[in-house]
């Protein structure tokens, strides 16, 4: 019973044919609309994505490099909290860096948590032509000490541990450096911070002592 009232169904259906051209019309009609709607839709779409695109872009300016992770454990009541402690130096290479701590139950939201704080913790460096420091600087944190000083072109960059890191993502690429005291990664990249946030060009330096450009190099 079931088969024959499918097959009277089926056969009630008019053709192709059978349907009058101003039919057809109206259908295209309809069908126009709708693909004006749809492509109003893209055009209105268009501002989001090229708003994700910039994002996108701006993002991809920053490089992540994780130094240190560790496994730490909190005492509370009851027992330990387990959790991990991700050292992250972020930079694009053109002067700008930052070093970021994160802590979370997993390694990945460690890193994320790290990469956030290294933006809120930037440090703009001043880069020579050579793509080099202007000066020397020391820099220290806690009972680590780090001397930098500026390199002759093709000399690249002579450090060791997070310090390398640092100086790689802040873009310079002809500087010699030396660690002093601890070992420590996360105070041996602050302490590197903290020499790249003093450095001054000649330009500035004269301007701070009230004197013209010409006394600095003599």
């Amino acid at each position: 019973m079931t088969e024959t009232n499918d097959q009277i169904q089926i056969d009630a259906v008019p053709a192709a044919s059978d349907v009058p051209a101003a039919a057809e019309g109206q259908e295209q009609r309809r069908g126009g609309g709708r693909g004006g709607d749809a492509k109003g839709g893209e055009r209105r779409g268009g501002g989001r994505g090229r708003d994700s695109r910039r994002g996108q872009e701006r993002d991809s300016e920053w490089q992540e490099r994780v130094v240190q992770i560790r496994r730490v454990s909190k005492t509370v009541k009851g027992g330990k909290k387990m959790s991990f402690r991700a050292i992250v130096v972020v930079g694009n290479e053109r002067g700008q860096v930052g070093v970021g701590v994160g802590k979370a139950g997993d390694v990945i939201g460690a890193v994320r948590k790290g990469v956030a704080d290294g933006k809120k913790h930037l440090v703009k460096v001043p880069l020579t032509r050579n793509s080099s420091i202007p000066t020397l600087s020391n820099g220290r944190d806690g009972a680590a000490s780090v001397l930098i000083r500026p390199a002759a072109p093709g000399t690249g960059v002579i450090a060791g541990g997070s310090i390398r890191t640092v100086l790689e993502l802040a873009g310079i690429k002809n500087v010699l450096a030396k660690r002093l005291g601890s070992k420590t990664p996360l105070n041996n990249a602050r302490a590197a911070m903290q020499a790249l946030e003093g450095l001054r060009t000649h330009k500035e330096t004269a301007k701070e002592r009230g004197i013209s450009l010409e006394q600095i190099y003599s």
